[in-house]
């Protein structure tokens, strides 16, 4: 990914953040910041796939995908002023985390595998 994508990834991340602390003092403004958020997490995340072949790596792409659309959800619930929306960003950030965690493994692994097929 590009250095202005990991900006613009980075900023998306701060909104969601504040958004979420700040629901309880601002709910109106807070709603919106996360839905520019999650726009701006979705956009980003949607136009940089898992570049390579794996089964398991395209699976854990889907996982942010899944992610994303947990986010747009808990911003309805954000919107009915329902607290389950909490409930939504936080299952997010469980496959968020998980991808984040084993997907640059599984690269490495397809890597080696690539190189080990060339020799």
């Amino acid at each position: 990914m590009s250095k202005s994508k990991e900006i613009i990834y980075a900023f998306s991340c701060v909104l969601i953040l504040a958004a979420a602390a700040m629901y309880m003092a601002l709910p109106e403004v807070a709603t919106w910041m996360m839905v520019v958020g999650v726009v701006i997490f979705s956009a980003v995340t949607a136009k940089n796939p898992y570049p390579g072949k794996s089964i398991r790596g395209k699976r854990l792409f889907m996982f942010r995908i899944y992610a994303c659309v947990l986010m747009a959800v808990g911003i309805y619930f954000m919107f009915r002023r329902q607290n389950i929306w909490f409930l939504m960003m936080l299952i997010a950030s469980v496959f968020l985390i998980y991808s984040a965690f084993l997907m640059p493994r599984v690269w490495e692994k397809e890597q080696l595998e690539h190189t080990d097929k060339e020799s």
